[in-house]
């Protein structure tokens, strides 16, 4: 299995040889992804415009099988197959990583949008759904997006851990989060092309180590 996901990176970095300069941010994150994901925890996850969209696909990623397939424990087969027999509802069922975009909550962000502050949207998502031991990854070209910096603030306080993804220098992320990956790239369109290998790589390792068996 450890070694299933060093070749994740490794083809990262040959695909990608610009990231390997970011090796050490990549699988830090990864740690950090992955010991949410074995003490229990989740995954929160803003940006904004294509960010958002970024944000989405992650969770997308997580929650369903991506690369491996997710079978349900045989202990949770039988309870489902036990409590609904004859519906075959375990056979539709696969095994899940836990992890919320914030970019998806229409009624909520228009109100406090609107009644609050935009520089908080996310910030007041963080406080209701975050809890000591989850991950925020927060996604922001210039690494300076305010909704997005105030929400990896209030993550730290209640003591989650944060993954900035950025572009090149990381911007106000850079210095805030516990880990940053700012890509070498400036240009909005150029620093997306590479968040997405990098972000496919996270979901790929850590689904890899819970799925890989």
């Amino acid at each position: 299995m450890k070694d299933k996901t060093e070749d994740i990176f490794t083809c990262l970095y040959i695909n990608f040889p610009a990231l390997k300069e970011f090796a050490v941010e990549i699988e830090s994150a990864f740690s950090i992804l992955s010991e949410c994901y074995r003490m229990g925890n989740k995954v929160l996850v803003c940006g904004n415009g294509g960010s958002a969209a970024d944000s989405e696909h992650i969770v997308g990623e997580l929650m369903k099988g991506f690369r491996l397939q997710r079978p349900l424990s045989a202990s949770l087969r039988e309870k489902i197959d036990r409590e609904f027999e004859g519906e075959n509802l375990a056979d539709y069922l696969q095994g899940a990583l836990p992890a919320i975009s914030l970019t998806s909550q229409a009624a909520l962000m228009t109100a406090f949008n609107n009644d609050v502050s935009p520089d908080t949207v996310f910030a007041q998502q963080v406080l209701g759904y975050g809890k000591c031991g989850d991950v925020l990854i927060g996604i922001t070209t210039s690494g300076n997006s305010r909704n997005v910096v105030n929400a990896v603030k209030v993550a730290k306080v209640l003591g989650m851990k944060t993954i900035g993804v950025t572009g090149a220098g990381g911007g106000i992320l850079g210095g805030l989060c516990d880990v940053t990956i700012a890509v070498p790239e400036s240009e909005t369109y150029r620093v997306q092309e590479l968040h997405l290998p990098v972000y496919h790589a996270l979901c790929a390792a850590v689904e890899n180590e819970q799925f890989g068996f």
